[in-house]
């Protein structure tokens, strides 16, 4: 089966470096195939009772740089890699806006990083890579 149009996650850590790479060879594989690639910046936000507090705009200021350094990052490692791609930069629950994003910009493969969680770590502390293979419509490909 040949994937045309691809998403890859990407956070900057190393797995996210190695599924980019994957990502990017698959595509070229591919005469035609394009390329999309997410980093979602989830905001912090505070739950006191029943309202939710919002970051205050400094914090946002400093985790949207961040989150354009990390996507200027994935820029740079296309161009070392010879790989036309999209970066966007998405807000808001990981898991939830790469599915999203994939269903809006109708990609037919989602490659992520796995961040090696097990049994009671992966269930408190929550994954990605587990939410998006459990809830996505298409293919994904897990990297180790």
């Amino acid at each position: 089966m040949q994937f045309m149009n691809i998403l890859c996650a990407y956070d900057g850590s190393k797995i996210s470096k190695q599924a980019l790479e994957k990502a990017a060879a698959l595509a070229k594989s591919n005469p035609g195939a394009v390329l999309d690639v997410v980093h979602v910046a989830s905001m912090p936000s505070l739950v006191v009772g029943e309202a939710l507090i919002a970051t205050p705009a400094v914090m946002s200021g400093e985790y949207y740089e961040a989150a354009e350094e990390i996507a200027e990052e994935a820029r740079q490692r296309l161009l070392s890699l010879s790989q036309p791609a999209d970066v966007h930069i998405l807000n808001g629950n990981p898991g939830r806006m790469i599915i999203e994003h994939a269903e809006r910009t109708n990609r037919d493969l989602i490659i992520i990083g796995s961040r090696g969680l097990n049994g009671v770590r992966e269930w408190v502390l929550g994954s990605v890579s587990h939410y998006v293979v459990q809830h996505a419509k298409i293919p994904v490909l897990v990297i180790k």
